[in-house]
């Protein structure tokens, strides 16, 4: 079991690390491909601090491990909302005025209530993952082209900022792209055996694991990420990247998952835990939008944020016990 704790945390140390490696050689892979700016935040940095979540539950339903696969993927978005919106909003209150942004909120609202009709007859097939492979496709296909016809956008100056802040060399960019990938699959599979070993060593359930310890823990790129960019001063891009995710999460991790093996779904994935994303991600639009178009989640909201996802998390371990 002491085995089992330190692949645990040696793999989450190992993964975070790795993403952020990931993203950056990608991002300036990118860069001198000639992809726009916001056309890079949305999908190469969005793909990149999604990729932990998109490896661990490749693997872990590959492995056997459904609940696993599930519980991080709708774990994680519950953890990109709650946690790191309200810890990111308490520390500086998040103003939101980029365009994009402020649409890709109902368009994560509508792959929401799709997962919730995927999940309702209890099982995600290999014909669930097409459906959501399909709209994944489509949605990245009008990324593409909003990202290369849209001008003057927020959020497309402060990734421009971001990436040049970033900036490095053709040769070391490919090569943190190969090694941070080679170590991500490395990471994601220590972190697997030593999740699902705990879960059986205490009786807990691979479910309420993947969506306590491995979705905070796959979310780490998320939260530095958009602590970094408060920091500047970027609140589109510190929005822009837990958007950017929580899509990713719901469309392709889960969609990955299913499609490498069916997954059987524990009823409290759909009562539980993707009633609270649902409901998370309406608030959510609530918040970005405001009453004047001007939408603004401040410290107050970023509390209340923050109580839900403590008392969430409170309520799942002490289901175990």
């Amino acid at each position: 079991m002491t085995l089992a704790f330190v692949a645990l945390i040696a793999g989450l140390a190992l993964l975070v690390w790795s993403a952020d490696k990931f993203v950056d050689g990608a991002a300036a892979t990118a860069r001198y491909a000639g992809m726009p700016p916001l056309l890079i935040g949305m999908v190469i940095i969005g793909f990149g601090t999604s990729a932990p979540e998109m490896v661990v539950s490749a693997l872990a339903s590959l492995q056997g491990n459904p609940g696993l696969a599930l519980g991080n993927a709708y774990g994680s978005n519950i953890t990109n909302i709650a946690l790191i919106l309200g810890l990111t909003a308490l520390i500086s209150p998040i103003a939101v005025s980029s365009q994009v942004v402020r649409k890709e909120i109902p368009i994560l609202l509508g792959i929401t209530l799709l997962s919730g009709a995927l999940l309702m007859d209890g099982h995600l097939g290999r014909t669930d993952a097409l459906i959501l492979g399909l709209v994944f496709v489509v949605l990245m296909g009008w990324s593409i082209w909003a990202g290369i016809t849209g001008k003057g956008d927020a959020l497309d100056a402060d990734v421009n900022v971001e990436i040049d802040s970033e900036a490095m060399p053709l040769k070391k960019a490919i090569f943190w792209l190969l090694v941070g990938l080679v170590l991500l699959v490395g990471a994601s599979r220590l972190l697997v055996w030593g999740a699902v070993t705990i879960a059986q060593g205490f009786g807990i359930s691979d479910l309420v694991i993947g969506l306590t310890i491995v979705a905070i823990g796959t979310s780490l790129p998320e939260l530095a990420s958009s602590l970094m960019a408060i920091k500047k001063k970027e609140h589109d891009l510190a929005l822009g990247n837990v958007l950017g995710s929580n899509l990713f999460n719901t469309l392709a991790v889960v969609g990955i998952a299913a499609g490498i093996a069916p997954l059987d779904v524990d009823p409290a994935v759909l009562s539980r835990d993707w009633s609270l994303m649902m409901g998370l991600t309406l608030l959510l639009l609530v918040m970005c939008l405001g009453r004047k178009g001007q939408g603004r989640i401040n410290r107050v909201e970023g509390g209340l944020l923050l109580c839900v996802f403590i008392g969430y998390t409170g309520w799942l371990l002490a289901s175990q016990f």
